[in-house]
Parts: C-alpha cells; structure tokens; sequence
C-alpha cells in the first residue's frame, strides 16, 4: 500500500511510521519536516501535496492542534485554532483526500479522550474532538468507495511525563496499542468507527 501519514514525524506519528513502514510504501507529510509540505489548516497545501504525491491506497493525520486554557481566558479566536486546524483541517482532508484514494481505500483521522473524558483547560479541543467523532459516523455513511475511522487514545506513555499533571488519575496507554488502532482502520476493513485505545 501507498501511504501518506501526516504527522508523521511527531510523538504518535513516528510509531505510526515505523509499523507502516515495515511492510507499505510511507510518505510523511508535515509542516516543518518530512517528505511533502502539507499544513492541513490550509485547504490549498492539502491539495498542492496531494497533486504532487498522486494516488494513495490510505491517508493518515496525526496532526492538528487545539488551544488549553482556561474557559474564561478563551477568546473567539481562542477557539478558532482548533476548529481551523483539528477539525476544519480533517474535514478538508477528507473532503479533498478522497479524490487521490484508490477504491477500497482509507482515511484515518486522529482524536483522544478529551471527546469522552474532558480535563481542566481543554474546552476547546474537547470540542473539536467530538465534532470529528460526529463526522465520522456522519460522512462514512456517504463516502462512496473509501472507509473512513478516527483512533482516539488515552495520555500515551511517550507524551506521560510532558502531560501526566493535566491527567490526574490517567493511566498511559502503550504506544504499542496505539499503532494497533491505526493499523485496525488502515490494514482492516472497518468503517465509520471510532476506536478507542485507552490503558
């Protein structure tokens, strides 16, 4: 399989990379570093990379971002990082994506348990993350020929130490289990799920 992965070079993506990499043919995609410049806040960058890579077998996002603060020190456009990026950015990906998927093939997009099991200060990617569940379930009913899913983990044990405080209580969840729920919506054949990949 041909496979984009966006983020690739991040704390998730680079597992996500390295099992993909064993047996597919990877492309990373990202901002600052990788194989091909792709900021999915940005619809044209989506579709300038995806003109240059060509036809896919699977589409992988490991990327966007969400501001944490407090509600009350959130502005409007506070908010707006995340709905530009996180969920905006993925509905772009998809939206543009699928026209470079070969039949049959796949998205896989990326959320967390802040849908599920909010913590202090994260109102806003919270929220974006439930928006991009809703979507999923919504879209995979229409997507003609292509599956789309969203692996949501839990406080993975690479990022523990760097977010263990925001996360009182919160067991880390195996990097390992996490590839596992990537490679189950890119390598299976499932479809309009969310998969949840908690410790």
């Amino acid at each position: 399989m041909k496979i984009l992965i966006i983020g690739g070079n991040g704390t998730i993506g680079k597992k996500v990379t390295a099992y993909f990499q064993q047996k597919h043919n990877v492309i990373i995609g990202g901002r600052s570093s990788g194989d091909i410049s792709i900021d999915i806040s940005d619809s044209d960058s989506i579709k300038k990379a995806l003109d240059q890579i060509g036809e896919l077998d699977a589409i992988v996002n490991v990327s966007g971002e969400a501001k944490w603060d407090k509600f009350e020190n959130l502005s409007e456009e506070d908010f707006y990082i995340g709905i530009r990026s996180k969920l905006m950015g993925q509905v772009n990906l998809v939206r543009i994506g699928k026209d470079y998927l070969t039949k049959g093939g796949s998205i896989t997009l990326t959320t967390g348990i802040l849908a599920d099991d909010p913590v202090d200060m994260t109102t806003s990617a919270a929220m974006v993350n439930g928006g991009i569940h809703s979507f999923v379930k919504a879209v995979a009913l229409e997507l003609e020929g292509v599956r789309i899913n969203s692996v949501s983990a839990g406080l993975v044990e690479d990022a523990f130490e760097k977010y263990k405080d925001y996360f009182p209580g919160h067991d880390p969840v195996s990097m390992n289990k996490v590839v596992n729920g990537y490679a189950k919506s890119v390598e299976g054949k499932i479809n309009g799920q969310i998969i949840r990949v908690n410790a």
